[in-house]
């Protein structure tokens, strides 16, 4: 037994000491380093300093399991998009154990911005792989020397670099945009005729979009509110198979029916659903198809293409020859299916189109085929199903003895939800209210009965 103890004993002081030894050379190797590192800042010249801990970067880095890539903020005079968005996004991915942070707001944010704060070491973990994110300042003591600019040093295992350019890279950006758009107020702009021959980013001018206008506040037909939905939540879902099947990624709506029956609602309800910002294309105001692109590549992508009464703005002589109803403005059928799929058609990504009109009749079959407009939607007179909604959200009454009566009306009545819905608002007492709906209801139906025998 004191034969094995004796043994053990000397195989573990044996260790021990070559512990020591090893953590004893990497300390003079690391004091080395450092040595020469102050050395080189006190007494070398800039170029030849920089030379010599490159180099010595370069020796040290070979052994490293590990590897740094930096992303500094600028590149060249312009701003670096990967740094931008590098800033947003660790400031979603902020731990509760992080203890420095930048908080700051600017007038189209509706929440805090974090940032992290320089020398602040942020962990993030994806697909299982860790990384490392530190920013770097040039006016700290600790920046590296040859640091001109702000920048964030990413470090993570050698092996995962065509992962980090390929896909996590690539992820961030897509992150940084979407989450920093969804704090963004909606905006919806206007042409702004006056500079729309400037520059590209004064071809519109927007301003707040001012519409409450929701899936849950809309009286619509049974299951359209949900059926839009999801056909907008798929939309958005199938970047990949858009780009597999070589087609541009998006979507053309139509939404006919009379006047006063929701279409202009219906578009603001999209909107804040998906919180996309609409852009009114009003066709009349553009003279020539040529403009027409122009103002195409000056909208941003994950955004809302409305044109209205589509039957009224556009010359659906696809020879190109011009509608003196338009007052002799040159934008042509052909100029418009260019511009939703033609050659034009690949400038942005994951746009939606949505026209409307009170006459599809009149629509050429060449602007309707799949392709270009893919879901019709009619937006009818009110039905029995929608006035008990309006009911609801205006009265919030399920049940009335008015009820039945003007439902009957109703089915034969041509009347808009903007009519019900106006005589709703009118007060607060509803018996009141429900007897005056239903008498305008019963007036209208007759009305339209002796219109119809004269013609």
């Amino acid at each position: 037994m004191s034969f094995f103890s004796s043994f053990f004993s000397s195989s573990s002081e044996t260790n021990l000491t070559t512990a020591k030894h090893i953590l004893s050379t990497a300390a003079t190797v690391t004091a080395t380093a450092l040595l020469i590192r102050s050395v080189a800042k006190e007494l070398l010249p800039i170029d030849l300093r920089d030379y010599i801990l490159t180099k010595s970067n370069t020796i040290f880095s070979r052994f490293s399991t590990n590897i740094t890539m930096v992303v500094e903020e600028f590149e060249g005079l312009d701003a670096n998009q990967i740094y931008q968005a590098v800033e947003f996004y660790l400031g979603t991915i902020i731990s509760s154990s992080t203890q420095r942070l930048l908080v700051s707001k600017s007038d189209n944010l509706k929440t805090f911005n974090l940032t992290v704060k320089h020398n602040q070491l942020v962990t993030d973990y994806f697909r299982g792989v860790k990384f490392q994110w530190l920013l770097r300042n040039p006016n700290d003591l600790t920046a590296t020397l040859n640091s001109e600019m702000r920048s964030f040093e990413l470090t993570f295992k050698r092996k995962h670099k065509e992962m980090v350019l390929d896909t996590y890279i690539p992820f961030i950006l897509q992150e940084a945009k979407s989450k920093k758009q969804e704090r963004q107020d909606l905006k919806i702009y206007t042409i702004d005729t006056q500079n729309m021959f400037g520059s590209f980013g004064l071809a519109w001018v927007g301003t707040t979009l001012d519409n409450s206008s929701t899936f849950d506040t809309m009286a619509l037909e049974r299951d359209l509110g949900e059926f839009v939905m999801e056909d907008l939540i798929k939309f958005v879902m199938r970047k990949g198979y858009y780009r597999s099947v070589g087609k541009p990624w998006k979507r053309g709506y139509l939404l006919y029916g009379p006047p006063g029956t929701g279409k202009s609602s219906l578009i603001a309800a999209m909107a804040n659903y998906l919180h996309f910002d609409i852009y009114d294309l009003e066709l009349s105001e553009v003279s020539s198809n040529a403009d027409l692109r122009r103002l195409l590549i000056a909208m941003r992508n994950r955004s809302i293409v409305a044109i209205e009464d589509i039957d009224c703005s556009v010359d659906q002589d696809r020879q190109g020859r011009t509608s003196t109803r338009i007052n002799h403005k040159q934008v042509t059928l052909s100029g418009l299916l260019n511009f939703i799929d033609g050659l034009w058609s690949n400038w942005g990504d994951e746009r939606i189109i949505v026209f409307t009109t009170n006459h599809k009749e009149k629509l050429d079959p060449a602007l309707l085929r799949p392709g270009r407009i893919d879901v019709h939607i009619l937006m009818s007179y009110c039905s029995p199903y929608v006035f008990r909604q309006l009911a609801l959200r205006y009265l919030g009454i399920t049940e009335h003895f008015y009820f039945r009566e003007i439902e009957r009306t109703l089915h034969n009545t041509n009347v808009t939800p903007a009519e019900v819905a106006e005589y709703l608002l009118k007060g607060s007492d509803v018996d009141i209210t429900l007897k005056e709906l239903a008498d305008f209801v019963r007036v209208k139906g007759v009305i339209q009965q002796l219109e119809y025998l004269a013609s």
